[in-house]
């Protein structure tokens, strides 16, 4: 079979079991994850997937998904966070930080430095897997609902610093014979000054004369590729499409940033993500989740604690005891970001087969289980309101 048969096979599954998915409150991305986890217990594909045409459009879905990341970061309603959501969430990252960073060294044996990476990388959250049921609710714009989705951005900023973390230790790891210290660290610089650049000079962009949309779109494709074949140099791609996505954001003109947000999601959700998460679940470890099932059952006990402990401590005032309880669960569900972190260290063997395995797991498991327990919880403590008038706050 070629490679364009065996990936036409998987869009189709993709969109059948993904509406299925849908139905439970499951975004349908994953699919695609399903699938990988599938061809990872028994793959009769093994040449196509393991051939470099299939890693190359793995690994583009990998930094089409950091550009979304950084492109979505706005930077501006960030600052305007009242100081509960800067406490709330300051302190769910670091409880879970400094309690995964102990289990994950202790447990896998992994450095000090390498397992905070993975525990910071582990604790950020999936807003876009809370909004669906959200919204079913109408919490959206309860105090509730908003804080949620703050949190969700405010952890977008440890999410940033974690890419870049682990693009520079990444870096690090790999021996470059052509290249020297000095060296490396101009190239990184010329990274940060580009997205600078074109920042500063946006001004130009609106003056432009382009075509239409696609023609434009020429030219963001261009930035993104830049970025990320500068960054290929020092290994820190990753950091170079994260960076390409935060530069555009602020300086695409505002009249055609949501077609060039649409046209960018369309392609990275629709054709390169799909591709990415279904490289995914075929490295893991089958076998070891089967063996060590306990393992899993460890670190969503662990999240889950110190998820809910933190959001019951900080929030019981402010939220009431019963909406701190399911702000702590709501947390507990993961989402791109942390994939791509745990995959770039596993690819350049940061971390082990049987640690990244377990990561997965667990990250499957949270999906299924987190939209489930949500949705109990609200129902069964009348959570939900018709007037969302009274609930509405400043945070």
């Amino acid at each position: 079979m070629s490679l364009i048969l065996f990936l036409a096979g998987v869009f189709l599954a993709t969109f059948l079991i993904g509406r299925l998915l849908e139905k439970i409150r499951i975004p349908w991305i994953f699919s695609a994850l399903l699938i990988g986890l599938a061809l990872a217990a028994y793959n009769p594909f093994l040449e196509i997937t393991s051939s470099s045409s299939f890693l190359f459009l793995a690994e583009m879905g990998m930094f089409f998904l950091l550009f979304v990341i950084g492109f979505e970061l706005d930077i501006k309603k960030i600052w305007k966070s009242s100081k509960f959501l800067f406490r709330i969430t300051a302190v769910i990252i670091f409880a879970e930080t400094f309690f995964g960073t102990l289990l994950v060294h202790y447990v896998f044996g992994v450095s000090w430095l390498i397992s905070v990476l993975v525990a910071s990388s582990f604790a950020t959250v999936g807003e876009a897997v809370l909004l669906p049921i959200l919204d079913e609710f109408k919490l959206v714009k309860t105090k509730l609902g908003q804080t949620i989705l703050g949190i969700g951005v405010l952890d977008d900023v440890i999410e940033v610093l974690t890419i870049i973390a682990a693009s520079i230790i990444i870096g690090r790891s790999v021996g470059h014979t052509s290249f020297n210290i000095v060296s490396n660290l101009l190239i990184l610089a010329s990274l940060f000054g580009l997205a600078f650049i074109l920042v500063k000079f946006r001004k130009y962009l609106t003056s432009f004369k382009y075509k239409d949309i696609s023609s434009f779109f020429l030219f963001v494709i261009f930035f993104i590729f830049l970025l990320i074949g500068i960054g290929q140099f020092v290994e820190s791609a990753a950091l170079g499409a994260l960076l390409a996505g935060i530069a555009l954001r602020n300086a695409i003109p505002k009249n055609i940033l949501n077609f060039i947000d649409s046209e960018v999601k369309t392609m990275t959700y629709g054709f390169f993500a799909p591709i990415f998460f279904l490289w995914v679940g075929i490295e893991t470890n089958i076998s070891y989740i089967l063996k060590f099932p306990l393992l899993i059952l460890l670190i969503m006990v662990m999240t889950k604690t110190t998820k809910i402990g933190s959001c019951y401590l900080m929030g019981k005032k402010v939220l009431g005891k019963k909406k701190s309880i399911i702000l702590g669960v709501s947390l507990c569900v993961k989402f791109s970001t942390s994939i791509v972190i745990i995959k770039l260290l596993f690819e350049k063997g940061l971390i082990h087969s049987d640690l990244y395995s377990v990561l997965i797991g667990t990250t499957i498991a949270f999906k299924f289980i987190v939209p489930f327990l949500m949705s109990y919880l609200i129902t069964r403590w009348n959570i939900g309101f018709s007037r969302i008038e009274d609930e509405k706050i400043g945070i």
